[in-house]
């Protein structure tokens, strides 16, 4: 059986195309938390966010009722949609799932919900309207308001104070879990980004400064997830291979990369419609990936 597909391409009701969002929320063994987040999410999403959107579970390889409790959801809200991946990696769900997406501008948020909600269309507004071709949320900007411990936040701060010096990064915060992106620059970038795991972030917002693209920075209200199981050493030295890997690319000349100019739209919808094709619930299976919607 084929996916459903959802349709969020949508007009209004003046017959103007509205674009539309998707939203990836990566997992890996969070059943414990996904049905309070992702209905949280939804709710919030439809209480007020003006334009058509999708969020997708993408569960990397969860070894717990993560696939089961993802698949539950797409059948009680309608604009849930859930991919199973046989490998781990945050960065290879992003990629792929971004990668297919029929949205206009892809997104990803922690399952955590660490960041408030309320920064979302702040985030994805520029993005929609044609002003700029990615957008992060930044814990590190002087009018974000972050409660977390002192040691996350002296490696945070060590990290993005490593990679303005080493790879003159101007943007402040690469590793807050909220960032959007236009799909087609997207696509432009994904077969010159290496990583599947944490320094996808990295290697994304890196490749989108040698490329000339803009980027829009969000401060966000931000609380530390008590219950994150990052493997912080672990993490860091990673980065640093992929630090080192992006300055020979730099040095080479590799990351020049063709991608699509903005374009500014000037019709901003009011209110979003209904969905054009409502998910059923079904499971399929295409290549190494498993749906639900």
């Amino acid at each position: 059986m084929a996916p459903i597909v959802m349709v969020m391409n949508e007009t209004n009701a003046g017959g103007v195309r509205q674009r539309s969002v998707e939203i990836v929320v990566p997992v890996y063994n969070e059943a414990h938390v996904l049905a309070d987040s992702i209905g949280r999410l939804h709710a919030y999403l439809e209480e007020s966010f003006p334009f058509p959107f999708r969020i997708t579970v993408a569960d990397n390889a969860s070894t717990d009722g993560t696939w089961q409790e993802a698949t539950d959801l797409t059948l009680r809200l309608p604009h849930v949609h859930a991919v199973r991946l046989e490998a781990k990696g945050r960065g290879r769900a992003l990629k792929q799932v971004w990668a297919d997406s029929t949205a206009d501008v892809v997104a990803y948020m922690d399952v955590d919900l660490s960041t408030g909600l309320e920064g979302f269309l702040p985030l994805v507004a520029p993005l929609l309207s044609g002003h700029s071709d990615l957008a992060i949320g930044s814990r590190l900007h002087r009018q974000a308001d972050v409660v977390r411990g002192p040691k996350r936040e002296f490696i945070s701060r060590s990290y993005n104070r490593l990679l303005k010096l080493g790879l003159a990064a101007r943007f402040s915060d690469a590793q807050c879990g909220f960032k959007a992106v236009r799909t087609d620059v997207f696509r432009a970038l994904a077969p010159h980004i290496e990583d599947t795991a944490w320094f996808f972030d990295t290697e994304l917002l890196v490749l989108a400064q040698r490329n000339r693209l803009r980027i829009h920075e969000v401060p966000v209200d931000w609380v530390d997830d008590p219950d994150s199981r990052v493997d912080i050493v672990r993490t860091a030295l990673d980065d640093l291979r992929g630090m080192r890997r992006m300055l020979r690319s730099t040095v080479t000349g590799r990351t020049r990369v063709a991608v699509p100019r903005r374009a500014r739209i000037s019709q901003v919808p009011a209110a979003r419609t209904s969905p054009a094709v409502k998910p059923t619930g079904a499971n399929a299976s295409l290549n190494h990936l498993e749906y639900a919607s």
